[in-house]
């Protein structure tokens, strides 16, 4: 069941949106296999050793960089993530792919005139192989990476960048996230939180979390976007 968690603005008894964010992993494709293989690929290659999902999601916040230099040290990094990026891309299409209903969701949200963008703590460069190989990128008026911020989730700078941006309302923006990173970077935006859960890796804790709204499936994600959402443009 889908959860409301509090009263969200609204005009016309809708909620008013002006700009959409997503998360890449988990939220728009099915990509952890691919992570935690590439991620122990690497640690196999240069470490002699292989690691369980939670720990390589500890490792994670700062984009792949900052993983990879704790792991295999700095005179290393750049010739491991050339490797990472390598397996990332090569295994891309066999492990990646998207979340059934998501190219509908975007197709529909592209209609509505309105900006929409990627915040992903990925790196830029796993964060375009994905959203390349998966024929999405040109949805997207932004791409905000791990790269493209000095603090990343859950700090809500990546966010901000977007309001700024496009000169938004940040009520007027929702961030659409699975992970507790994202609902508290929108949060501190001042945005509105969308909870997914269709892939979560901390699913019940995420669906506690307190978002603004919360979503099991796609089809009732791209239902509410239909029937609760007025959209905002500049035009409006």
């Amino acid at each position: 069941m889908d959860i409301y968690q509090r009263t969200l603005p609204s005009r016309d008894g809708r909620l008013s949106v002006a700009g959409v964010l997503f998360d890449i992993d988990g939220t728009l494709t099915r990509t952890n296999e691919l992570i935690f293989a590439t991620f122990n690929f690497i640690t196999a290659k240069y470490c002699g050793r292989t690691y369980e999902p939670r720990e390589i999601i500890a490792l994670f916040g700062p984009p792949e960089e900052g993983a990879l230099e704790a792991i295999v040290g700095k005179e290393r990094l750049d010739a491991a993530m050339d490797d990472l990026c390598d397996f990332y891309s090569g295994h891309h299409h066999a492990m990646a792919a998207l979340h059934e209903g998501i190219d509908e969701v975007l197709a529909f949200l592209k209609t509505m005139g309105i900006p929409l963008g990627v915040f992903t703590g990925k790196g830029r460069r796993t964060a375009m192989i994905t959203l390349e190989a998966l024929g999405i990128a040109g949805y997207f008026d932004l791409i905000v990476s791990g790269n493209d911020v000095v603090r990343h989730k859950p700090d809500p700078e990546g966010i901000r960048k977007f309001i700024e941006a496009y000169s938004l309302v940040p009520a007027e923006v929702l961030m659409v996230g699975d992970a507790m990173g994202d609902i508290t970077a929108s949060r501190g935006a001042g945005a509105t939180s969308v909870a997914v859960l269709w892939d979560s890796f901390d699913r019940e804790r995420v669906a506690r979390a307190g978002a603004d709204v919360v979503f099991q499936e796609v089809s009732g994600f791209l239902s509410w976007l239909k029937r609760d959402v007025r959209y905002v443009t500049d035009g409006a």
